[in-house]
This record gives C-alpha cells, sequence and structure tokens, in this order.
C-alpha cells in the first residue's frame, strides 16, 4: 500500500468510526464516568446535599473551570487574571475531565480556524453525532492535533504537567468526598456524593459542553450572519451552559469576553469575570463590538 493511502487509512474521514484506530483510554474513561452517572438512577443512592454539592461542582468545573478558564482565558485570552489564580482555575478546569489545557485549546483553535469547513475538528456537517461525541473518540484525526495549536501553552511548565495528569484531580476529589461523607453520615453518603457530585456532574457538563459543538452549529438564530459558517445563538442552551450557547456571537468576535451582546442573552461567566475585575482577579477585559451585529 502506498504511503499516502497508509496514512489516511489510520486516520478516520470525519464522520465516520474507524475501529481500529479508537482510542480505548478515552472510550474507557467516557464509558466509566456514565456508568458511574447512571448508579444515580438507584433510590439508595440519591441524597439532597449530594444535589446540592453537583449543582456546585457543575458551576465551578463547568462554568469557571471549562468556560471562564479553557475557553475565554487559556484558548482566546479574553482577559488577564495573575498566573496563580490562572493555576487555581485551571485545577479546577481538571475536575470537568474534559482533557488537558494544550489539547482543548489546541482543538478549539483549530475549530475557529476551520469553522464548519473540511478540517473543521467537530462540524455537524460531518453528522450531528460525530460533532457530539464520536470524533473524540479516536487516536487520530487527519489535520487535528491540539499541542500544535497550542504550543504558547506548553512553554508553561506546570500547563505542561498537568496537560499530562489532568485525570488525576478529579480521583482525589472522589477520596475526598467519600471520607468527608463517611465522617458525615456514613459510607451511603459517601457513595451518594461521590456518585452526585463526580459522576452525575461531570457527565452533565460532558454533554453541555458538546452539545455547543453540535447543537449551536445545528439550530438557533444568528446576530452576525457574516461569520460565513453554521455557528448560531441557542438561548437554552446558553442557559445550560451559562452563557456559552450565544455561539454566533462568540464566533463573530472570539476575543469579546462578553458572549451575550443583546439584553436578553444572559452570559453568566461574563458576570463572573466582571465581579473578578472588582477585586483586581481580571483585567484588559475585551468589550463586543456591538455596532456589528447584522
Amino acid at each position: 500500500m502506498p504511503v499516502a493511502k497508509r496514512v489516511e487509512a489510520a486516520r478516520p474521514r470525519r464522520g465516520g468510526i474507524e475501529w481500529g484506530n479508537l482510542n480505548w483510554v478515552v472510550i474507557t474513561g467516557l464509558g466509566g464516568m456514565h456508568l458511574l452517572a447512571l448508579l444515580a438512577l438507584l433510590p439508595w443512592a440519591f441524597s439532597w446535599s449530594g444535589l446540592v454539592l453537583m449543582a456546585v461542582l457543575m458551576w465551578l468545573s463547568g462554568g469557571i473551570g471549562i468556560n471562564l478558564c479553557y475557553h475565554r482565558l487559556m484558548t482566546h485570552r479574553s482577559f488577564k487574571t495573575p498566573i496563580w489564580f490562572e493555576r487555581v482555575l485551571l485545577l479546577v478546569a481538571s475536575l470537568a475531565w474534559q482533557g488537558g489545557p494544550v489539547q482543548w485549546v489546541g482543538v478549539h483553535r483549530l475549530h475557529h480556524k476551520h469553522s464548519d469547513g473540511d478540517a473543521d475538528p467537530h462540524s455537524p456537517r460531518h453528522g450531528f453525532t460525530w460533532a457530539h461525541i464520536l470524533w473524540m473518540l479516536h487516536r487520530e484525526i487527519e489535520g487535528v492535533k491540539g499541542e500544535d495549536a497550542a504550543k504558547d501553552l506548553m512553554r508553561d511548565g506546570f500547563v505542561r504537567r498537568l496537560n499530562a495528569w489532568f485525570w488525576l484531580p478529579q480521583f482525589g476529589l472522589m477520596v475526598a468526598l467519600m471520607g468527608l461523607g463517611w465522617l458525615w453520615g456514613g459510607w451511603v453518603l459517601g457513595l451518594s456524593w461521590v456518585i452526585w457530585a463526580v459522576g452525575a456532574r461531570t457527565v452533565v457538563i460532558f454533554h453541555i459542553t458538546w452539545f455547543v459543538n453540535s447543537a449551536t452549529h445545528t439550530w438557533g438564530y444568528q446576530n452576525f450572519k457574516e461569520t460565513g459558517e453554521d455557528s448560531t445563538n441557542l438561548w437554552w442552551l446558553a442557559l445550560l451552559s451559562f452563557g456559552e450557547g450565544w455561539h454566533n456571537n462568540h464566533h463573530a468576535q472570539p476575543r469579546s469576553a462578553a458572549h451575550g451582546m443583546r439584553w436578553f442573552e444572559w452570559d453568566m461567566t461574563y458576570w463572573t469575570i466582571k465581579i473578578l475585575s472588582w477585586v483586581g482577579l481580571a483585567k484588559e477585559i475585551h468589550q463586543p463590538d456591538l455596532k456589528k451585529m447584522s
């Protein structure tokens, strides 16, 4: 087989599954977390305290970790923050279990560079399920190497180490929740906290983030039609994702710290950035140019 054909055969065409190229480490991790989340359906696993912990950690790992840190800070540098606080945010983001910062940032930058084109890592034009989940289940996708698009992050030793060990803080959290729950109310309560605050919380955040890749390039409206791709604003996902669902706004002005640009486009992540600015933890916040809306 010619070299070119061997390389093509080793990498999945977007939209399909190449069984010999599946990343079984990722599949095992995602599958295991979904199985843990399913335990929340068992009557004995429910506790009100577990539900509260889930809600708090959803906001911390999803709203603060993924949206504010991985996305608006590390990917687009929409604002600046002290280096010590950036590292705290990175540790919080690792609890979302969506990969290390270098890979996450790199893939998202490639998505912006090739949005809804042939080289987009996760466009619904290659299939809704591809954009939602299938793309990440493969070891290699042609043209997708996140670390190459985030070489600036690799210069930071802390970021490099966290990129390799991002999965570890989640297990530390599980041990802490189990121990504290056992001390507070016994081993059943400890298990309840792990099931709800780790399993259910992580899986919900998974799918909310994945819907930004799939749903906000499929349904919704556009304030900026000149983007030339399919990104949309989707109100229900914006509410679930703390403001990330105003995706067309974001694609039109990626550097803007605010994704909501109309009065009804609520953006909790931007509000959080503004609050951080009041105490000196967010500076040089990039604002949107509202005059460019269609």
